[in-house]
C-alpha cells in the first residue's frame, strides 16, 4: 500500500511539472464575443537570425496548434476577411547553462610559489539551450482592437516536434486563459 501511495505521488509530481510558463494574459472588457465566428492570421514576418532550416516548419506547427485550439472553441478559419486576426510574436534566445566549480570536487590547490596556495572558483559551461517567448494578440478586425493577449515562455526543443505534442500541450495551457467561444456572449 505504501508503495502505491509513493507511485501515485510520483506520477502526480511529474505530470504537473511543465517547462512552459503562461503569463501576461488579458482580455478586453468591451469585446463582443457573440459576433466573432471566424479567424485568420496576420502575415508573419521575421527578422534577426531566423535562417534556420526548421524555422518555417516550426511556424507552421505553431499555426496548426493555434488552429486546433480556435477550432475547439467553435471558430472557423478563413483566409480572407475574418472576424478575428491572430498575431504571433516569437522571441528566441540562446542560453548557456553553467555551474560553479568548488575545491572539493573540481580540483586541487595550485602552488604559486613561496608557500602561496590559491584556488579560484570558475563558471563552467555544461550546456546550451534555446529559450523562447511566444505572444499571441487576437484582434477584432472590424474595430482593429485587441480583444485578448497572452504570453508563454519555455525551452524550445532541439528538433521540431512534427506530431505537435510539445507545442500542442503548451498552446492548450495558454488557451486555458482565453475566455471567449465563437458566437457566445459573455
Amino acid at each position: 500500500m505504501k508503495q502505491l501511495i509513493v507511485l501515485v505521488f510520483t506520477v502526480l509530481i511529474f505530470t504537473q511539472c511543465s517547462t512552459t510558463r503562461v503569463f501576461n494574459t488579458d482580455a478586453a472588457t468591451d469585446a463582443t464575443p457573440a459576433s466573432y465566428k471566424t479567424y485568420g492570421f496576420y502575415e508573419f514576418t521575421a527578422a534577426g537570425d531566423t535562417n534556420s532550416a526548421t524555422f518555417q516548419l516550426r511556424v507552421e506547427i505553431l499555426k496548426n496548434v493555434i488552429k486546433a485550439e480556435m477550432n475547439a472553441r467553435g471558430y472557423q478559419f478563413v483566409p480572407t476577411r475574418p472576424d478575428l486576426l491572430i498575431n504571433i510574436g516569437i522571441l528566441v534566445k540562446q542560453q548557456i547553462q553553467t555551474r560553479q566549480t568548488n575545491w572539493q570536487n573540481d580540483g586541487r590547490f595550485t602552488y604559486m610559489g613561496q608557500r602561496n596556495y590559491t584556488w579560484k572558483s570558475e563558471e563552467i559551461e555544461v550546456g546550451r539551450y534555446k529559450e523562447g517567448t511566444l505572444t499571441l494578440h487576437i484582434v477584432e478586425t472590424a474595430r482593429n482592437k485587441m480583444i485578448w493577449q497572452g504570453s508563454m515562455s519555455g525551452i524550445v526543443p532541439e528538433k521540431p516536434d512534427t506530431k505537435n505534442n510539445t507545442a500542442g500541450k503548451a498552446m492548450k495551457k495558454l488557451f486555458e486563459k482565453y475566455p471567449f467561444r465563437a458566437g457566445v456572449g459573455i
